[in-house]
């Protein structure tokens, strides 16, 4: 495609509502910026690959922020011009305007818990004395910027709940600043910690607490590569420069370390993986003058993180010779893998464990539905956890001593509802229901099994306002992810409910590369068998146009992050098969993507081009900037953030460009870069509003179909 091509968005007429009224979609005309293509090739095990949009990788150069802004005048541009797009974001504002709570913790005399009156760009922190009395805000991160894109990113109180460690991320930073405050009063202390990543906070009593950060990288903090993670020990009252260095070996780096103490005060355990799976397991005992770090695990082959710490012995969840996962016990003396011994033994579901009370909660998925079984320490099974319906259930957490716990459960049409749990007699008693404008009883969400490609049976929930007319005219959102070994289990989303009540589709299958189905699972889409990956969300999307819930005049491809290179694989391998394409903050080079901050951390997965040349050839093969070519591709509208040092823009850049060279249909290319934002997390409520309210009139108007 040449520079300044004329687009035209052709799309007809449609039916809005009841009432029948007639709308006429409007041409809209959209001219992309001239952009430089630069003459560098890199080769490959012998092969030359153009790389004509290197330069973007560099987000401080004047380049590549004036194609940000040129870019951004085009899709703002056309955005403008549709003309239900304000309404879907004041819709979208009704709806998220309800006041949502967090379930309570007990922190020292003080019950502490999140409120949102509804609209409030970020959560705030209340709490109440134990023994009754008044609320006062305890932390409001509203308060630390103007615009609300600075948010809380982790926070830790000391056992006794005197001291609070919380730390801050701006515009949506991995990079974060961890300040201390003194509960009672609410005073900040003088101590800092300025550029911590992927961090924990864990307190060692209240003489200080344990951390995470990188050696500061060369170049940008937002897109060099960050490769040796180290844990350090902050004493309290003294300055960031003399905190102990406590592991980490520059001969010998870790990309992520992490770390725990135990309720008890007695163990500290350090996690070190170079992968977003496998990982060391070690031991400290902080009771004991130069303790050792003692070495359990030596190797990265299984995933080792420890559960709690009772009378010199440890509880560790663990896959080793378990892909779906079990609770063994270890004691100090010889924590060796080959002296472990189970408490809860694997079974036929993935499992994770929780605590509180003085018992484990064993939290089964049952293709991708939450079971939760309570256990005594000895692995005993107490009950079978009566929950309000079929979705997901989570927390399930709380100290040795304290009688009650809190859980939410949500569905797809279920809001996430609290309620309070009696660990002694198994009653659970309602807590927290949103008070949202939606109405379950109008929405079904139903389970279906489809057949992937080489033979697979794969979940899928599929969910949508009863009474749907399967004549393949339904408006459907087919998200997927397929990766890193995340579970996508039934949750209710505000702004879902938006695209249903419009009479949309919204469906979710269950990937290979997740965890439902445990480490096999998750194996089966990785390295060379990411294709899997693909095929099942193809195969997804086959399954609903077969079954007339949509066509591919009506259905979009949405995903992020991972899931953001699954919509762009899919949408080079298949351009027929969607009308619209979302690719978000996606993984879209796979050529370069272990070059950029903790990229190389995703090897385990996906494998890298320097591997082997069957690892190069394969990513190659899918790679979905690399496998653009002239052909007529789905509207498409990818979404990224300036600020994201997570999967660094310049995956969205290069992609979105040379997507806009490829196009010969008529349909629109456009990237959407929202500014003082990251990957997603603590992403102010009006930016989600905005964009997600883009993101809809984007798909709704390219299908033809208005917002009623």
């Amino acid at each position: 495609m040449t520079p300044n091509k004329t687009l035209f968005t052709a799309i007809g007429i449609a039916l809005l509502g009841a009432c029948a009224q007639k709308q006429k979609f409007e041409k809209i005309d959209v001219n992309y910026p001239e952009v430089r293509k630069s003459d560098q090739i890199d080769t490959y095990w012998g092969e030359e690959v153009a790389d004509p949009y290197r330069w973007m990788e560099d987000d401080y150069a004047d380049e590549t922020k004036a194609w940000v802004t040129a870019q951004n005048e085009v899709t703002f541009g056309y955005l403008e011009q549709i003309p239900f797009r304000e309404d879907i974001r004041k819709r979208l504002e009704e709806v998220w305007n309800y006041e949502k709570l967090s379930a309570p913790r007990i922190q020292g005399d003080y019950q502490y818990y999140y409120r949102n009156d509804g609209l409030q760009n970020q959560s705030v922190m209340y709490r109440r004395p134990v023994d009754g009395g008044d609320e006062e805000v305890f932390l409001d991160p509203n308060k630390l910027s103007e615009d609300g894109t600075t948010s809380l990113a982790g926070s830790a109180f000391t056992e006794d709940g005197k001291l609070f460690a919380y730390a801050v991320s701006v515009a949506g930073s991995d990079w974060r600043d961890i300040y201390v405050m003194d509960a009672e009063s609410k005073e900040l202390l003088e101590d800092k910690i300025e550029d911590a990543k992927f961090t924990g906070i864990a307190w060692k009593g209240d003489e200080g607490f344990f951390y995470s950060t990188y050696d500061k990288p060369d170049g940008s903090k937002l897109s060099a590569l960050t490769n040796n993670h180290k844990l350090y020990f902050h004493k309290l009252g003294t300055p960031q420069s003399e905190d102990k260095l406590v592991f980490g070996d520059d001969d010998n780096p870790r990309r992520y370390v992490g770390a725990s103490v135990s309720e008890d005060g007695k163990i500290l355990a350090i996690t070190a993986a170079n992968s977003t799976s496998g990982n060391e397991l070690y031991i400290q005992e902080l009771e004991k003058a130069n303790a050792p770090i003692v070495k359990v695990v030596d190797n990265m082959e299984s995933n080792n993180y420890p559960v709690d710490h009772q009378d010199g012995k440890i509880f560790i969840l663990t896959n080793k010779n378990a892909p779906n996962n079990r609770l063994v016990i270890a004691s100090l003396d010889d924590p060796n893998p080959e002296n472990w011994k189970d408490v809860i033994p694997e079974e036929e579901s993935v499992v994770s464990i929780s605590k509180g009370g003085g018992k484990f909660f064993a939290s089964y998925l049952k293709d991708a539905i939450t079971e939760v079984r309570q256990l005594d320490y000895e692995g005993n099974l107490e009950r079978i956890i009566d929950l309000p319906g079929i979705g997901t259930a989570g927390g399930f957490g709380a100290k040795r001593e304290e009688a009650e716990l809190y859980y939410s459960f949500t569905s797809y049409i279920t809001p996430g509802t609290i309620y309070k749990y009696d660990i002694e007699s198994g009653e659970s008693e309602l807590y927290n229901k949103p008070d949202i404008q939606f109405d379950p009883e109008k929405y079904e969400s139903n389970q279906v099994f489809y057949t992937s490609k080489d033979g697979t049976k794969i979940p899928m929930i599929i969910t949508h306002k009863k009474g749907l007319k399967k004549d393949g005219k339904n408006p459907t959102i087919l998200y997927g992810y397929g990766g890193f070994n995340v579970s996508l289990s039934p949750a209710f989303s505000i702004a879902n409910t938006v695209w249903l009540e419009n009479g949309g589709v919204y469906a979710v299958p269950n990937l290979r590369g997740g965890g439902e189905y445990g480490e096999n699972w998750h194996l089966d889409g990785t390295k060379l068998k990411k294709q899997n990956v693909f095929d099942d969300f193809i195969a997804a999307g086959e399954y609903l146009i077969n079954e007339g819930y949509t066509s591919s005049d009506y259905l979009a491809l949405r995903g992020g992050s991972n899931g953001g290179l699954l919509v762009g694989a899919v949408m080079t391998q298949r351009p027929d098969l969607a009308k619209v394409a979302f690719p978000a903050v996606g993984v879209l080079d796979m050529l370069r993507y272990h070059q950029f901050t903790a990229g190389a951390g995703w090897a385990y997965d996906y494998g890298t081009a320097d591997d082997s040349e069957e690892m190069y050839k394969y990513l190659k093969g899918y790679s979905p900037l690399h496998n653009l070519k002239p052909a007529s591709y789905p509207a498409t509208l990818v979404t990224t953030a300036d600020h994201d040092d997570r999967v660094v823009p310049a995956h969205s850049f290069k992609f979105a460009q040379t997507l806009q060279d490829a196009q010969q249909g008529d349909a629109p290319v456009l990237i959407r870069i929202e500014t003082n934002a990251g990957h997603g997390a603590g992403k102010p409520t009006s930016m989600q509003i905005q964009e997600i309210a883009d993101i809809y009139a984007f798909g709704l108007y390219n299908m033809g179909i208005g917002f009623k």
